[in-house]
């Protein structure tokens, strides 16, 4: 049988519902029923609306920092093109600007290794292969002409873009694999904060972005990506991108997808 995307999507997410425990689905119904409470949201999401407590969800920022966001740092370096993480910045600025008003809990999570390189891996596991590749630990100058390091902790490159820097308040962790559950506290500290429901946000789609939802979907969390705050270089000349397929594989199977004028207008309604 033939299924174009939508009702691919649609026919999966009909056959979790019906095999899913009568518990839980009466769950999801109440869920959805109390969309009118003031301490609930109701977003806009595919495949289907999904009901939030804004005091049980953080935004998550995955990896925008300027050795993937901004000229200079290690993917321009490399003769990638950064327009569509560029692209990102702005709708992102504006849900992080949102949830803060909201009183919503900003989590940044960073790809960067110490300055010794002794959380990298073995010389010949795939990890530190793939960054020995991009020049990982390399001396630079910053734009300013300060001197750098490529995904170097505490150094420019690994610096939230400008346009997105972190607040006092805010939380950031430090990974130094994909996903920002391996090896880190992010579990710890959602715990901590009560989170629940996360609103993804990010780069790369199919990379850190991608590797951190599944963590999250293992760990019962939820999770909502938001298509226009999020890029992929990877694949991006063909007719379906790696962004594209991510996309498809988050709102199937791992969580919902929805974009940032759906969400600002949900966070910004009294």
């Amino acid at each position: 049988m033939n299924m174009n995307r939508r009702e691919f999507v649609h026919t999966t997410a009909l056959g979790l519902a019906a095999a899913a425990p009568a518990s839980i689905v009466a769950n999801a119904a109440s869920g959805a029923a109390a969309g009118a409470n003031s301490r609930t949201l109701t977003l806009d999401a595919r495949p289907a609306p999904i009901t939030i407590d804004p005091a049980k969800t953080a935004v998550m920022v995955v990896d925008m920092q300027n050795d993937f966001g901004t000229k200079g740092g290690m993917l321009d370096r490399a003769g990638i093109d950064i327009s569509h993480i560029r692209a990102a910045v702005g709708p992102t600025g504006a849900v992080i600007a949102a949830a803060r008003r909201r009183g919503i809990k900003i989590i940044y999570l960073k790809m960067a290794f110490r300055p010794d390189l002794s959380d990298l891996g073995p010389a010949d596991a795939k990890n530190a292969l793939n960054h020995v590749h991009v020049n990982v630990g390399k001396a630079v100058r910053a734009p300013d002409g300060a001197e750098s390091r490529i995904l170097i902790r505490d150094t420019w490159n690994t610096d939230i873009v400008k346009e997105l820097a972190p607040h006092a308040a805010d939380v950031v962790v430090y990974k130094h694999r994909f996903s920002g559950f391996f090896q880190t506290d992010l579990d710890a500290t959602l715990k901590e904060l009560g989170v629940r429901h996360l609103i993804v946000t990010g780069c790369t789609t199919s990379v850190c972005v991608e590797s951190t939802i599944r963590d999250a979907m293992f760990r019962d969390y939820t999770t909502v990506l938001l298509e226009d705050c999020t890029a992929e270089p990877i694949g991006h000349e063909f007719p379906r991108s790696n962004h594209t397929a991510s996309l498809l594989t988050v709102e199937s199977t791992l969580g919902w997808v929805s974009d940032s004028v759906r969400v600002t207008k949900a966070l910004n309604a009294t």
